[in-house]
């Protein structure tokens, strides 16, 4: 059908009678390699751009059917990281990676990537602001992972996050409820999207005023706790596990965290969860500020500024999360865009999980076979529409690179409408550098891992 305006539900059905039956309107495929081969195109398409919300709906509900019939399930990690506490698993970091943009590509990749080394456990993330400059809300974020896992026949759990669930410091405090409602409705929607793994963030709600370090971090504990006790409510019945939880105690691009800061953070947090309910299940990790920035600092020149990270912080900090607190450690925000001889450094402090973005969006824009003509239609549109925006003294090169993460919304149809040719050669070396920055975090040889911990493990 050309007008897809119009297109009720029962034409929208038709179009895959060939591989799936609509019993009491849910979907069941009939035809799961035919689906995958023939279909699965299609249904992404409606996911992404059908303009009537029910089919967009529908056609999630469509790729989630076939992902659960191949033998695949969203799943937490929350097992495998209280078994990493616990000592019973160690020696690797997981990378946990948003995608912002060609993001069925990038997610087959990864998984191929992760075939290649025989690796396991990876996690596929966004963060709330991506959510935004991105246009990729949970549903469409989660029918994509799934699509990519059907793609490349992955089977067993495969881990989606919600990362930086963060509270705005000035709405909280001009409204706080309205700042809590807000972050409910999102949790609310990624669970309901299959998401099971959420890191919520109130670090944004410390103080630094008051001289006690519990006062310092008594916002964040109680909204850390308030948000954990909420997911708890929400879990679906019959979940294997319950959804990872992850908590923040410093900022990232602030100053570092320490050891007594954590204890104040999960002194008030373990006493506003117990006062929720003293058997709920408290978060499985922490992020910390160990000197890094998120996206990196761009010089003048468009180079990124070096940075000095804390590896011994970020060493104290897991060990403490793990002995004291029975988590499964520390997480390191903010290092794609550290060097590469790096990395192996993470495993090595028993890094429990690392956040990668920007480097890999660079990998696609810095691309040689990037379109030049998409690359200046990309700058005009950041030159006109955030303008009022630019610092005194930036030059174009540090304004385009801040700014271009905020494209890919405005621009997403026309990144995936790029030629295969183009694609290709895009995606091969990122796939390259997936591989070499997974040996580096001690993933080759662990497919077992998760399979170990996680129920329905293995791929």
């Amino acid at each position: 059908m050309s007008d897809k305006a119009h297109e009720t539900l029962a034409d929208w059905q038709k179009r895959y009678r060939y591989v799936a039956d609509f019993p009491g309107g849910s979907p069941a495929v009939t035809d799961l390699p035919r689906f995958v081969r023939e279909f699965l195109g299609a249904a992404m398409e409606d996911l992404l751009f059908h303009p009537v919300a029910d089919m967009r709906t529908a056609a999630f509900r469509l790729v989630r059917d076939a992902f659960g019939r191949s033998g695949a399930r969203l799943a937490s990690i929350e097992p495998l990281y209280r078994a990493i506490g616990r000592g019973e698993e160690k020696g690797f970091t997981v990378p946990a990676i948003n995608i912002r943009g060609l993001t069925f590509l990038t997610v087959r990749r990864i998984f191929r990537a992760m075939k290649a080394i025989d690796g396991g456990p990876v996690i596929f993330e966004l963060a709330k602001s991506e959510i935004g400059y991105t246009y990729q809300r949970p549903m469409e974020y989660a029918g994509l992972v799934m699509a990519g896992a059907l793609a490349e026949g992955v089977t067993g759990p495969v881990f989606v996050q919600g990362d930086h669930y963060q509270f705005n410091a000035k709405n909280y405090a001009k409204d706080p409820e309205a700042e809590i409602l807000g972050l409910k409705k999102l949790i609310q929607e990624s669970i309901d999207a299959g998401y099971r793994n959420i890191d919520i963030d109130a670090s944004t709600l410390v103080t630094l005023e008051p001289s006690d370090l519990r006062d310092q971090q008594r916002e964040n504990g109680r909204m850390t706790a308030l948000l954990t006790h909420f997911i708890r409510q929400i879990t679906p019945e019959g979940s294997h596990e319950p959804v990872s939880v992850g908590g923040e105690i410093g900022e990232v691009g602030k100053e570092n965290s320490t050891p007594a800061e954590l204890d104040a953070f999960m002194e008030v947090y373990r006493e506003e969860l117990a006062r929720h309910d003293a058997r709920a299940t408290g978060i499985s990790k922490i992020s910390v500020q160990t000197g890094t920035s998120h996206g990196g600092v761009p010089l003048p020149d468009g180079r990124i500024a070096p940075v000095k990270l804390d590896f011994a912080t970020l060493e104290a900090l897991g060990e403490r999360a793990r002995s004291r607190y029975h988590m499964g450690g520390a997480v390191q925000h903010g290092a794609s865009t550290l060097p590469p001889d790096l990395f192996d450094h993470f495993p090595k402090v028993r890094t429990l999980e690392i956040h990668l973005a920007t480097g890999f969006q660079n990998a696609v824009f810095d691309h040689p076979s990037f379109p030049s003509a998409l690359k200046k239609e990309m700058e005009a549109y950041m030159t006109k529409e955030f303008a009022s925006e630019r610092k005194a003294g930036e030059t174009e090169e540090q304004f385009f690179y801040k700014n271009r993460k905020r494209v890919y919304g405005p621009f997403k149809k026309a990144l995936l409408e790029l030629p295969a040719p183009v694609t290709d050669k895009i995606m091969d070396d990122l796939e390259a550098t997936f591989v070499s920055l997974f040996r580096k975090l001690g993933l080759e040889k662990t497919s077992s891992v998760v399979g170990r911990h996680v129920v329905g493990g293995g791929r």
